[in-house]
């Protein structure tokens, strides 16, 4: 195409087309609309960079390996219990369950329904223990049956204490998959061991709920209270009262099947949380 002929063209066709001020506005919007969305973008880089960056920190100050310490699995601090739950103790230890459980509910040594246990019956037949079944026992001094080795040292309620780690057993005496832990607090010479046939979450939740509760006292088991000779149980029982700082008082009831001075009962039952000075009833053999 020669110049002269280019020049007509572009002649006619600024002729057709109509020239208007230039889109100032929409202009604007455009270049305010991309300046918004690059401040949101940079505003979301630079938080996430102080993210980061606070991630670093806590990491590096964390030593190598080292996971953050797990609460301790005792850690329930003294209070009110709830309505539906009860505590049960010896001395000034103690552990809530709840109301609707029963108390030394074993036969042939197995529980056979939710229980705490202060004393189990003496024959073991290795009875079946039924699935979905809770137990604790509480008692002193060295545990017989149960393998109180401590795994760690735990507090509670600020009171050292020992905890055996909780693991479960398939197809054992009571021929049920059951899971147990103990806690053990050496100062206050009191052990719980709580069991469970539902699972070892069961088992941990239990011994959350130690406390212990210095402005109560555990009432004691009366089997073994024996004295110097025969029929002297309800004294050597009564002292072991006053000791603990409880008041006894008794109630005398003839049997001929018992030995005269021996211990029938005692009321509030083993295992009631008294305040100190509260008074225990002895049912005592008559002479």
């Amino acid at each position: 195409m020669i110049d002269s002929q280019l020049t007509g063209l572009l002649e006619r066709t600024a002729q057709r087309t109509e020239v208007g001020p230039p889109p100032l506005e929409a202009m604007h919007a455009r270049v305010a609309h991309v300046r918004r969305r690059r401040t949101v973008l940079v505003s979301v880089a630079a938080a996430v960079a102080v993210v980061a960056a606070a991630g670093g920190t806590a990491l590096a100050l964390r030593p190598p390996g080292a996971d953050p310490a797990p609460p301790p699995v005792a850690s329930v601090s003294p209070g009110v219990v709830t309505a539906d739950m009860r505590l049960v103790g010896i001395g000034h230890a103690a552990i809530a369950v709840p109301k609707n459980w029963g108390t030394n509910q074993t036969h042939c040594g197995t529980p056979q329904k939710d229980t705490a246990i202060l004393e189990r019956d003496g024959l073991f037949c290795a009875m079946p223990r039924p699935v979905g079944v809770e137990s604790v026992d509480v008692g002193r001094g060295k545990p017989t049956i149960f393998d109180l080795t401590a795994d760690e040292s735990i507090e509670i309620d600020g009171v050292p204490a020992e905890r055996r780690r909780t693991t479960c057993i398939e197809g054992n005496v009571y021929r049920a998959r059951t899971c147990a832990g103990g806690v053990r607090i050496p100062s206050l010479d009191t052990w719980f061991w709580a069991e469970s046939s539902t699972n070892a979450e069961e088992v941990d939740r239990i011994l959350e709920r130690i406390r212990i509760v210095p402005d109560r006292v555990g009432v004691p088991t009366f089997r073994h209270a024996v004295g110097s000779g025969p029929g002297t149980g309800a004294a050597n029982y009564a002292a072991e009262l006053r000791r603990l700082g409880l008041t006894p008082t008794t109630r005398i009831t003839k049997s001929p099947s018992y030995t005269p001075g021996d211990v029938l009962a005692v009321s509030p039952a083993p295992g009631t949380m008294l305040p100190l000075g509260a008074t225990v009833t002895i049912t005592v053999v008559a002479p």
